[in-house]
């Protein structure tokens, strides 16, 4: 069975602020099922936003909210994004200070629990979006993992994201399945790198060391299918984890492309390998 596809809108945020209604219209017809917000209903009122994604058969499925925000913040966005119909809340990023091994931490594993105990009471779920940082060590074991282990998977789910996972030295196709059961959603974010690659690289995009790139590593975000990640690769194991959706996600257009074009490439691909 096909995993449907949504797009994070930050992707095409520049389109988003000058016209949200015209451009999840353009969302809509080009294919994609969902939409990952990180801006609310911008400036729309949320019923209203709510009405028109419906009437495009757009699914809000999740949303980014920053910690900062949930923590001072909590019941108005739970009521917004209830409003808006998410499944899933995903932390997309944590500053210097709240990641694993911070002095602080202890009260921030706090916070996430009842922050996750608050959005299951609304049929919400709380998931964590990866960077890299997340793949340096604390007691031998990646801080992502840490995390995870300390909190339960009603506390805390996956939203992996399959860019920095492989950057990071890991295969994602495997690492997703190491989330079998916790992972409900995955980010597909395609990405080139030129000049001299990490030597794990090579291997996991079948590259001979032999071949490397002389130059400075430069990383580049690539439409769907346009980049270094194998995404038939990590669709199955997503499927095989349990995922639910997958989301589309590209931080920066490039290739020549706008974010629009961006998103219509990504979609177009996916749709061509029939998901």
């Amino acid at each position: 069975m096909a995993l449907p596809i949504a797009i994070q809108l930050y992707s095409v945020r520049d389109f988003m602020e000058k016209d949200p209604a015209g451009t999840l219209r353009q969302i809509a017809a080009m294919g994609y099922d969902g939409i990952e917000p990180c801006g609310g209903s911008y400036d729309m009122d949320p019923h209203t936003f709510r009405a028109l994604c419906d009437e495009l058969g757009l699914k809000v499925i999740s949303a980014h909210v920053s910690y900062n925000m949930l923590t001072t913040d909590l019941e108005n966005q739970l009521s917004l994004y209830q409003t808006l119909g998410v499944e899933y809340i995903a932390y997309p990023y944590m500053v210097e200070g709240q990641r694993p091994g911070d002095a602080d931490y202890e009260t921030v594993l706090e916070n996430m629990r009842q922050i996750g105990k608050q959005a299951q009471s609304r049929g919400i779920q709380m998931l964590y979006h990866n960077h890299d940082f997340e793949f340096e060590k604390i007691d031998g074991q990646y801080k992502l993992e840490y995390q995870f282990d300390h909190l339960t998977p009603e506390e805390l789910q996956a939203e992996l994201d399959t860019c920095w996972v492989t950057v990071s030295g890991e295969d994602p196709a495997a690492y997703i399945r190491k989330f079998t059961g916790r992972c409900p959603v995955v980010h597909l974010k395609d990405f080139y790198m030129s000049g001299e690659k990490p030597a794990h690289l090579y291997a996991l995009i079948g590259l001979p060391e032999t071949e490397a790139d002389e130059g400075e590593s430069k990383l580049e975000f690539r439409p769907t299918g346009k980049g270094m990640l194998n995404v038939p690769a990590v669709l199955e194991a997503a499927k095989d984890a349990g995922a639910k959706w997958v989301i589309v996600e590209q931080d920066n257009p490039s290739l020549g492309m706008d974010q629009m074009e961006s998103a219509r490439a990504s979609i177009e691909f996916l749709k061509s390998i029939n998901l």
